[in-house]
């Protein structure tokens, strides 16, 4: 299964972003808590050119609570300011606040000497689709200031946000980067729904997803569909099938829409807390 996916409305986003960088004081990146390597832009890095970097861990609520822990040590030891957010219900977010001055502390200091008081903290809040970030920033500024939605791609301008009198935020569109040298990582991000759906077989999907659960979290997909327990990923299929009612006429099961069912279930993160990746820089799907 090949993952390629770079609409033409990213390009000329990243060409704004790099233009847009000589602005800002400090790099907000969001990533998906399930996939803390493979949804972090390796794009952004090479644009950031020295400047203080944020990573906040969205959907840690999600996500496999050992497994962030390692995520969090990880990027701190490699001079990233880390710290674990779920946009969704707010938590964690209050924090975030005391991050970005932590992270621009020298740059606040050298305003300081020169005689610049107050002068707010630009950041610049960047993220793959879907990631979950204007959802982020509307709960950081208690208000719907962005358009949100649950599909990749849903910010396309760009968009300044003054969220208090310390911190000015500009918003910028999710994107992706133009190949994935390694298609495991296009593959990760298919199964948190930050690549179309339209662009892949879901019964595939389903396939590799369940293959991946069967070594790493045995039972998750049993204990949810209340099924017996089986290492195969097509008769797993058609257990689920059988419970969510997923029948053709004529009795055959229909099991693209049970797959469906399975990748719609692990996204919401009915299955349980699942991360696909361990911090060595490489994954284990």
């Amino acid at each position: 299964m090949q993952f390629q996916w770079y609409p033409g409305h990213m390009t000329k986003a990243k060409r704004a972003m790099q233009e847009d960088l000589k602005l800002i004081d400090v790099i907000i990146e969001l990533v998906d808590s399930r996939i803390p390597f493979s949804s972090k832009n390796p794009d952004i890095d090479q644009m950031a050119n020295g400047k203080s970097r944020i990573i906040l861990m969205n959907k840690y609520d999600l996500a496999d609570p050992e497994r962030t822990k390692q995520w969090m040590e990880y990027y701190q030891k490699n001079g990233y300011f880390v710290t674990k957010v779920n946009s969704k219900s707010g938590a964690g977010v209050r924090a975030v606040q005391n991050v970005i001055q932590e992270a621009c502390k020298e740059k606040i200091e050298r305003d300081r000497r020169r005689g610049i008081l107050n002068r707010p903290v630009r950041a610049m809040i960047v993220g793959i689709p879907n990631v979950g970030k204007s959802t982020f920033i509307n709960s950081f500024a208690k208000k719907a200031c962005t358009k949100t939605g649950n599909k990749p791609g849903v910010t396309k301008g760009k968009q300044w946000i003054r969220l208090n009198k310390n911190v000015e935020l500009l918003d910028t569109p999710g994107i992706l980067w133009p190949k994935f040298e390694d298609q495991s990582v296009g593959l990760r991000l298919a199964f948190i729904g930050s690549i179309k759906d339209e662009l892949f077989h879901i019964y595939e999907l389903s396939i590799l997803l369940l293959e991946y659960l069967n070594e790493n979290y045995p039972g998750a997909v049993s204990d949810f569909y209340q099924t017996e327990k089986s290492d195969e990923p097509a008769e797993q299929l058609s257990r689920i099938a059988v419970r969510r009612g997923c029948m053709k006429s004529g009795g055959e099961y229909d099991l693209d829409k049970a797959a469906k069912y399975l990748v719609d279930d692990f996204r919401a993160g009915k299955l349980g807390n699942i991360s696909l990746e361990i911090p060595t820089g490489e994954a284990n799907v």
